[in-house]
């Protein structure tokens, strides 16, 4: 996994957002957020400066602080919320999307509108906190991996 500036953030590699909204989630992080396990996952909208969003799971939000989220909007907790509805929640954008075991998410026409997400994009798999992973697809660390001389692994679904 490189790490493509000196003290910076590791990354994963990039996913190329597919057809009909189709994101491959790289295999090394389905290991390292036990995402093999997982059906469904939380989508977060990502900040202003990197886009895109963060990807956690109910079990990593609720152990964060976070989990108020559950509390105002506990249609989280049973996915009875539609699928890639997103809600506004302390300045961000949650919702939830279905992963399949090739960690493949698929976004909705919703969800995509709401992070700027479209096809075509590559999105930079980066190692989060311990809330989740981050997908960017803009800002300084997207400049620094597009210069990056080492090797970025691409996913495309």
């Amino acid at each position: 996994m490189p790490q493509i500036a000196k003290g910076g953030k590791f990354v994963f590699g990039w996913s190329q957002v597919g057809k009909k909204d189709c994101i491959q989630i790289p295999e090394e992080v389905m290991l390292e957020y036990h995402l093999f396990k997982e059906d469904k996952v939380i989508l977060i909208s990502g900040s202003k400066s990197s886009g895109g969003f963060v990807v956690s799971t109910l079990n990593l939000l609720n152990q964060s602080i976070m989990k108020g989220l559950m509390e105002d909007y506990p249609e989280f907790e049973d996915y009875s919320l539609p699928e890639g509805k997103p809600v506004k929640w302390k300045g961000r954008y949650y919702c939830w999307a279905g992963i399949n075991q090739q960690g493949i998410i698929k976004l909705s026409p919703e969800t995509a509108g709401c992070f700027d997400i479209e096809e075509n994009d590559k999105l930079l798999s980066i190692r989060g906190s311990n809330i989740g992973f981050v997908l960017a697809v803009k800002g300084p660390i997207i400049e620094a991996a597009k210069k990056y001389k080492g090797n970025i692994k691409e996913f495309i679904c």
